[in-house]
């Protein structure tokens, strides 16, 4: 069985911060060794998720683990993602797909958080 990565960001009208979300898969690539990883949006960016999940199977993936790419479980993460999982099934019969948890509350976050007040702090030249 061939595993593929689908990481599924919201999509912006800012091409910057859709860009960022593939930094974030060549990391990813970089620390799983998974040879596929796509990238995809839910919206207002190409490629849309139906083609991420195209995209992986046309690169030999079996089965897919769509990772939201969301800070909380909101509407999308709970119902327009599933959403998209069943309308690629009923494309692609047989292809396993998980749906993976958004990234939501962790130490790690808090860690960034604090790196980043930091840093923010230093550049206003505020002192705590």
């Amino acid at each position: 069985m061939k595993t593929a990565i689908l990481l599924m960001g919201h999509g912006s009208r800012v091409a910057e911060a859709n860009s960022a979300l593939y930094d974030i898969a060549e990391m990813v690539k970089a620390e799983t060794g998974c040879p596929i990883i796509e990238v995809s949006f839910r919206e207002q960016h190409a490629p849309n998720i139906q083609k991420g999940i195209d995209a992986c199977v046309a690169k030999g993936a079996t089965r897919i683990l769509l990772y939201p790419y969301f800070l909380f479980a909101g509407a999308h993460v709970l119902e327009d993602l599933p959403e998209e999982i069943e309308a690629a099934r009923k494309r692609h019969p047989g292809l396993e797909m998980v749906l993976g948890k958004p990234l939501g509350v962790h130490r790690k976050l808090a860690e960034i958080v604090c790196e980043r007040i930091e840093s923010t702090l230093q550049d206003a030249g505020w002192s705590q």
